[in-house]
């Protein structure tokens, strides 16, 4: 039953902040050049924190070296901040060298817990990730003397190196398994980020608008988005993938568990990103086709990875011999696919609807999932 230190939720406090001027880069221009620009960065971003909660639910021993260590990483995580606002322009360099910063010291970690004698049976993993990750940060260091747009190509190398590194490490995975109640608080934890910021992302909308009912019932439609992720993300949320990882070895589904976190919470932060938009242009007309597919594509990305979630528990507990939650995780996965759906045949049919028309058609499909689990869900019943 081991939990987050409060040193890790420190840690998650800085990162709120470069979630934040990500969430303000997307506002700034809310098109799909905008999305992409915002997806590119969300990338080393989430993988930056990913590798401090995965090293800690291992190998955390909360000793002095460990701590500052974990505070440089933080300082290294606000310069990411820092230069996140322009990262695809005057302040590339800057930020490569804070996300080569933050990795080279996560190196220093795992180096320093490979000599240490308490962990020798691990040292082949830690062999692996200190040289792949050292590679990385490598590419990185050196992409900040190359000027763009070469510099992102050696962003992207860098990236595929840092990705393939725990991919490539096989069996090593089930033998130094993650910890089976801590890393899915982690990843919870980072959720509950995301989710803070998409009630943010909407709130503030509201004060450019005239104070009247309609603002006000479109703001509370708008709320119900992010309040309905949190509810059907948490009643969900288990280690069943790395259960089934540690018992049976089941690497494929205990990474489709891990990676489907990523769209899930760049998901999550656009919904934020675009029911805030909704709301500030509540009194206008229909929303252009692409600002409709940003805002529907959001949400149906929201729940979708929420279904692949789902699979990945679902199988697992097929392989952990555990079929009545097999059956009840697939049934959970469909409602959410099924939603997601629903949600993208509105840009897809190019239906004209107003923002309040639009916001109440989201608003009622992420409902009816909680109406859903309300009336089936083990818990609620």
């Amino acid at each position: 039953n081991r939990h987050a230190t409060w040193l890790e939720l420190f840690y998650d406090l800085v990162f709120v902040v470069v979630i934040f001027q990500l969430a303000h880069n997307l506002e700034e221009d809310f098109s799909l050049y905008g999305f992409l620009g915002f997806l590119a960065l969300f990338v080393p971003v989430w993988w930056s924190w990913t590798g401090a909660a995965f090293y800690a639910t291992r190998f955390d021993t909360d000793d002095l070296g460990h701590r500052i260590l974990i505070l440089l990483q933080m300082v290294g995580a606000a310069f990411l901040a820092v230069n996140v606002s322009d990262a695809l322009g005057n302040d590339s360099v800057g930020f490569a060298l804070s996300y080569a910063a933050i990795r080279i010291i996560l190196v220093l970690e795992y180096v320093r817990t490979g000599i240490s004698k308490s962990f020798s049976s691990a040292t082949p993993l830690i062999r692996r990730y200190s040289i792949g990750f050292l590679c990385a940060a490598i590419v990185w260091i050196i992409s900040a003397f190359i000027p763009p747009p070469f510099r992102f190509v050696l962003w992207g190398i860098g990236l595929v190196i840092d990705f393939a590194t725990p991919i490539t490490v096989g069996r090593l995975h089930s033998q130094f398994a993650p910890h089976i109640s801590h890393l899915p608080e982690r990843m919870g934890l980072f959720t509950i980020l995301v989710l803070g910021e998409s009630v943010l992302g909407v709130v503030p909308g509201i004060s450019n608008t005239e104070f009247d009912i309609y603002s006000m019932l479109i703001l509370g439609l708008g709320l119900s988005i992010p309040f309905s992720l949190w509810w059907l993300y948490f009643d969900s949320v288990d280690g069943a993938p790395i259960r089934a990882l540690r018992e049976k070895g089941r690497i494929g589904l205990y990474s489709l568990w891990l990676f489907g976190h990523f769209p899930l919470v760049v998901a999550i932060t656009s919904v934020g990103v675009g029911i805030g938009y909704i709301v500030s242009n509540a009194h206008g007309s229909a929303l252009s086709y692409s600002e409709q597919w940003l805002i529907c594509g959001s949400v149906a990305l929201s729940l979708g990875a929420q279904g692949i979630l789902h699979l990945s528990s679902a199988y697992s507990y097929l392989s952990t011999g555990s079929t009545q939650d097999y059956r009840a995780s697939r049934k959970w996965a469909t409602y959410r696919i099924i939603s997601a759906g629903m949600a993208l045949l509105i840009p897809i049919l190019r239906i004209p609807l107003s923002p309040f028309l639009l916001v109440c058609i989201l608003s009622a499909i992420c409902i009816a999932q909680i109406v859903i689990d309300l009336k089936q869900h083990p818990h609620h019943r």
